[in-house]
This record gives structure tokens, sequence and C-alpha cells, in this order.
């Protein structure tokens, strides 16, 4: 029976050589380095008392330095089991969860294919190393050298470049007399749609080889060198030979580098891995322009117990690491986890090294969290806990996390952990012992406010930073509800803004198509940007507000725009009747202008209550509660009818 390609590659790489081998022999603890994945132990295939029998198991080899015994795990299995080579890997398939293809008659003729295709992006690579040589890639040499790469870094990484020209590789390959549908085949050429000659995927742009781990050249990663370029990063499509998600870039390198104990780190781009492995941080690879997947998660695990996710430090880098936890959770068992540096704020690894040094990073790594912290900080950063429903929510959002960890005993230790931050955060505050007491302050009385709320936006800006709010809140609910646009567009058309990019924004919603979520969302992100936008809806005012809390509501989202609006309506009219009062405060009092100003006053007190007071009115008891008058007053008249009563009665 003959496999289609990849099958024994994919199985090699989901199967762990040390465990299949641990199940015939005893290790050699002493000699044994289990993190690094280098195990020694008596050889199973002739009688010894010494341990001379190596498995590398990040390469997935093993060697017999007696009887000169070698292979990878399949091989293993067929001599220490004495079976054929498909039923070894039956085996294996079996206890990697791998089901076993149909009979595939072609095959073989698939597996020349194959590497007809390699010989064809190896071609490639030669051409486009040459082409960076060229009088055309002056401008693609100089961004390189102001990046820092150097002539040995070019030639280390195998870096090329495409030519402005539609069919430069194409000419060159089919001139070599490669087969057009290779050229294809290979992801380098795109059938023309007017039946001409098919044009190059890659033109005018920085060239990165991608290999996958057997060191063979499969795809391209490209940088535009055009900065109007609608795709500043483009990969090879996905071929027979390329699959985006089930591979990593520079995984080879950083594979032998973990072996020799470097620690494994994955950054978010080529640049990334480049800068780090000249730094020193041999063992670095990236995604190939996608979110972590699955396979890229497994595929790491094989080469370190504990690789460090190492992403930007913006709000994009934090959001990945998110989802790289999620994607994580089920899949971790014990020893296979994940730690996260989060570089600066507003820095990649690149940026980080050019400006201060390889040391820089290596404190950043360092300092890299585990996951359970990472976890911890997204539940509760930024949050206020303040009542038993809050902290109640905040316990279930954990359970149904940790719930996910399918071992048993991480799955214990992450509760234990978990239990001991909450306990951290919620345990009652107490003044420590040394150094002065605090002043006393009355049971009751309201707490300091704290460095951050001196610095808020309420707090600094005053009234102009409320009205910013208010309007943020306005533009995000019209955003989530844009249903409501036409029915409050003559007031936005009107309404004076405090902030240009609030303006712009609701510009921009107005000339939307009417009621699509979607052209909303847009319209939003093309007049302010991507960035401006994530930042406005996930700013803390705007995220509580319920109608965004509650999505679908369109009533609520009504009942929210209109009073933004009324309460943006009373400050103004009061701020505009101050005015007035201010320029005439040199004429004689006048009793209607008095009158004019306790109404607006009045009028933006009863707009900016956040609920309706109750009518009711109310006294303090002797004992300190709060009693409606009225019933206390029938309840003292009824008093006094039972005292006359009983007066009457005994007279």
């Amino acid at each position: 029976m003959s496999l289609p390609p990849g099958f024994l590659d994919e199985l090699r790489s989901r199967t762990s050589l040390s465990q299949v081998v641990g199940r015939k022999v005893l290790w050699d603890k002493h000699k044994s380095n289990q993190a690094k994945g280098d195990m020694w132990a008596p050889c199973p295939f002739h009688h010894e008392k010494t341990a001379s029998f190596h498995v590398d198991d990040r390469k997935g080899f093993y060697y017999c330095f007696g009887c000169q015994a070698k292979g990878d795990a399949i091989s293993f299995v067929k001599d220490s089991e004495n079976v054929g080579f498909m039923e070894a890997v039956e085996i294996l398939a079996g206890e990697a969860g791998m089901p076993m293809p149909a009979r595939d008659p072609k095959a073989q003729e698939k597996a020349d294919r194959r590497t007809q295709l390699a010989e064809v992006m190896e071609d490639a690579v030669r051409f486009y190393r040459m082409q960076l040589k060229t009088g055309a890639a002056a401008g693609a040499r100089d961004y390189l050298a102001g990046r820092g790469l150097d002539a040995a870094a070019l030639e280390r990484f195998e870096i090329g470049f495409a030519p402005e020209g539609w069919q430069s590789l194409w000419d060159h390959l089919t001139g070599k007399g490669v087969a057009p549908d290779l050229i294809m085949g290979a992801g380098l050429a795109k059938p023309s749609t007017r039946g001409g000659t098919p044009y190059d995927v890659f033109r005018n742009r920085i060239l990165f080889p991608i290999r996958d781990g057997r060191g063979r050249a499969i795809a391209f990663g490209g940088r535009a060198m055009d900065p109007g370029d609608k795709a500043k990063y483009l990969n090879s499509p996905e071929t027979e030979l390329f699959d985006k998600g089930r591979n990593l870039y520079n995984l080879g390198p950083a594979r032998e580098a973990a072996g020799k104990g470097q620690r494994l780190v994955v950054a978010e781009g080529y640049m990334d891995v480049i800068a780090l492995v000249r730094a020193g941080f041999a063992a670095a690879v990236a995604p190939l322009g996608t979110a972590v997947t699955e396979s890229q998660l497994q595929m790491l695990w094989r080469v370190a117990d504990e690789p460090i996710i190492a992403l930007d430090g913006d709000k994009a880098g934090l959001r990945a690491a998110h989802r790289v936890i999620d994607l994580a959770l089920p899949l971790m068992e014990a020893g296979k986890s994940l730690r996260f540096a989060l570089m600066p704020d507003g820095q990649d690894p690149d940026d980080l090294i050019r400006a201060e040094g390889a040391d820089a990073v290596a404190r950043v790594l360092d300092q890299a969290l585990p996951m359970v912290q990472l976890l911890w900080r997204r539940e509760t950063e930024g949050r206020v806990f303040d009542s038993p429903e809050r902290k109640a929510a905040l316990d279930r959002s954990l359970r149904e996390t940790i719930s996910q960890i399918k071992d048993p005993s991480l799955r214990h230790h992450y509760g234990s952990e978990i239990k001991e931050l909450r306990w951290q955060l919620f345990r009652p505050q107490r003044a420590s012992s040394p150094g002065p007491r605090r002043a006393w302050t009355p049971k009751g009385a309201p707490a300091a406010p704290s460095e951050a709320v001196k610095a808020s936006l309420l707090v600094a800006a005053g009234p102009e930073g409320e009205r910013r709010m208010r309007e943020a809140v306005i533009c995000a609910t019209l955003i989530a509800a844009p249903a409501l646009i036409e029915e409050f567009e003559a007031a936005l058309e009107t309404m004076d803004f405090a902030d240009a990019e609030h303006r712009a924004l609701c510009a921009a919603l107005l000339r939307a198509e009417p009621g699509s979520a979607e052209a909303a969302r847009a319209a939003a992100e093309a007049a302010i940007g991507a960035e401006a936008l994530e930042t406005l809806l996930s700013a803390r005012h705007v995220a509580i507000t319920p109608c965004l809390r509650h999505p679908g509501d369109l009533e609520l989202a009504r009942l929210t725009v209109a009073e933004e609006m009324a309460k943006l309506d009373a400050a103004r009219g009061l701020e505009a009747e101050i005015a007035e009062a201010v320029e005439e405060a040199q004429e004689a009092g006048s009793e209607a202008r008095t009158w004019r100003l306790s109404q607006a006053a009045a009028a933006r007190a009863q707009a900016t209550r956040a609920v309706q007071e109750d009518d009711t009115d109310y006294e303090t008891g002797a004992n300190g509660a709060l009693i409606d008058r009225a019933e206390r007053k029938s309840f003292a008249e009824l008093l006094d009818n039972i005292t006359f009563a009983k007066g009457r009665n005994s007279g």
C-alpha cells in the first residue's frame, strides 16, 4: 500500500520518539537530560550493561554506539516488534490518533511530484537571491540595511527580491525547461484571467524563503516595497508542499538550537525572528501570517516543553496572547505549557533590540509570565469586584475556563493557583505594622482618590473630558445599533462635538448604508482607523454602557443615545447661561438672570442623574434607619387610637 504525500511527515511530527522507545528501555537518569530531549539507555537490540543507545527526541532519531542501530520511530517499532513497515505505521498512527488513509494507487506519482515541486522552489530561491544583487533591488537593499541586516544576514536567511515585472520568474523558469504546471503548482505563478501568460505571484517584494523542518523550501513570505500596496506582507498560497497552519518560520534551525539548551521563542513575524536570531536567541520561530494554530502548538511542544510567546507590546499583541491561551487550555498536559513575554508598549522584539540591545530582550524573556498569570490578568484587569454578584460572575468565568483543561492533575493545580490569586485580590487590606500609622477616618467615609482616578480623563480634563466621554458612548452605541442612525440624524448633524475624531466618526456613520452593522463598522474604521476605533470601543466608560453589554436591545440603545444627548444639551445650556452671566457681571443684579441660572442648573442636575429619585419622603429614626414619613404618621395615629380606646374602657 502506498501512502499519500505528507502522511509520514505528519506521523513523525505527532510522535514522541522517547515515549515510543521508553516502553522498551530503562533510561539512564544520570546520563539523560529529559528537558533537552537527550536520552540514553542500554540498547534494546543487543545485550549490554552500559547506556550506549542514544535518542534525540527533538530530531526524532536514535543511534546505538555499540551495534550502530539507527532510525526513527517507525524503524524502531518495526525492529523491536518484528513487524513490517506498514504494520509499524499502523501502530504509530493508532497511538497518534491518525486514521490510516485509503489505498492510493497514485501515491508514488504524487510523491514524485512533490519532489519536483521542491526542486522548482529551490530554483526560485536562487533566482530571487540573484535579483537582490541587481540595480533594480537598490531600494530593497537600502531598506534591509536600514533594518540592520548586513551581507552575512542576507546570506544566512537567503533573503531575495522579486522584481516589478509580471513574468520575471516565469520567463526564467520556463527558459530552463520547467513545466508551467509545476511553476503554478509550487504557488509561484497564477493563471491570467484574460487568457494570457500566467503572471508571478510576487512582484516588487523582499522575499523570505520558508523551509519545513527537514530544510526543504516550501513557500515564500514577501514584504512589499510599495507603501501603497494593499498587502504589506504576502505569503505563498497553500500548495501540495505548503500548509501555513502546519509550519513555522525558521523551524529547523530553531529546533537544533533548542536541543542545545536555547529557550524557544515564538515571535510575530519574519523580521522579529531574524533580529532575535542575530541577537543570540537562535531558537526563534514565527507563525506564517495567521494566528497560532493547534498543529503549530503541538509542533512547539515537541521542540520545547515551555515555549515563550513573545508578542508586540500593544493591544493587538495582548489580544493575540489571549487567543493563544484559549487555544492551549484544552491541549495542555503535565509538563507542557506556555509563558508569555510582553514587549514594552508599542515595540516588537526587533524594535527593542535596535533600541536597547539583546540584554533588554533577555530581561523581558526572563520576566515571562506563566500562562495562569496572564489568564488571571485577562479576567480581572480593569474590572471592579465591589459586589457579591460581580465576584460570583468572576468565579463562574474562571471555573468555565479552567474546566477546559483535560489533565485532572493540571486542572487541580490551576484551580489552586487561581484560589490563591483570588484570596490576594479580595482579602481585607490592613495597614502594615512598621512605619507611621494612617490617620483615623470615620466609618463610611469615602476613600481618598487613587492616582489612577486623579489621572483619569474625567478628573484631569474636567467638563471637557466629560463631554468627550459622552460623545464616545453615543458613537459606540450607534456603531452597535446602526438602525438608530436615521432616527437621530438631525441631532447628529447639528451636534457640537468636543472631539474632532468623534465628529469624523459620526459623519462617516451618517454616510454609511442605513441599518447595516457591517457597513457601520467599516465606515468607522475608514474614518478614524482600526486602532483608534478599537481604543474607543475598549475604553472603560464605553465598555460598561448597558446597551453594549446587551447587544440587540434596540430600545435600550435608543434610551442610551437620547439620555447622553440630553445630558450634553443641558450641560451646554448651563455653560451658555454662565458665560452670559459673566459678561453681564458688571451690571446691576437681575432677578430674571438669577432665575435663569437656577433653572439651567436644575435642568443640568435633572439630566445628569443616573437614576430617577424616589418621591418617597423619609426621616431618620432613633436607631439610624430611614423610615417612610407617611407610614410613620399612620402608625402614630394608630397608636393614639389604641391608647384613647384603652383610656375610655378603663374609665
